[in-house]
């Protein structure tokens, strides 16, 4: 069953907004309304030609929504996040899994969610630079394999 992309980030914002007890203008917070068009991109250090643009919170320091564009053809070895991570995809095809062997491919109105210190490897596959929504429920780190593992 294909999931339009509109109604799968809907439904997001919904759950997210379902989970919080209080709505976002009693704790001081405005609602976060944003075109794709006017999103304000960076360059991902960790991580040469991927491209973020951020919604809530700080990646640097904490819990984050972000929009996230990686080029067609990313490869990212094995590696791990401190953080738990849910994506969802809205461009492109991502795929990821606890090694290429097991990698499944996700398209547009996929939910990817990684718990912390999961290792695993991901990437986008060749035709179309990938989109997606991520939210974390802590700051963004990519540890690769060697570093995650202590070696």
């Amino acid at each position: 069953m294909k999931w339009p992309v509109p109604l799968v980030l809907t439904f997001c914002f919904v759950a997210s907004a379902m989970a919080d007890p209080m709505p976002a203008q009693q704790q001081g917070r405005p609602p976060v309304m944003q075109s794709f068009e006017s999103l304000k991109w960076e360059k991902l250090p960790e991580r040469p030609g991927m491209l973020f643009s951020v919604l809530t919170g700080d990646p640097k320091t904490g819990p984050y929504t972000q929009i996230r564009q990686v080029p067609a053809g990313t490869d990212n070895p094995l590696h791990s996040h401190s953080s738990g991570i849910t994506n969802v995809i809205i461009s492109g095809v991502w795929y990821t899994g606890a090694d290429e062997a097991s990698a499944k491919d996700f398209g547009p109105g996929s939910v990817i969610y990684m718990p912390g210190d999961w290792l695993h490897v991901s990437g986008c596959r060749p035709g179309r630079d990938c989109v997606f929504f991520q939210e974390a429920d802590g700051k963004f780190d990519f540890k690769p394999a060697s570093t995650a593992q202590g070696h």
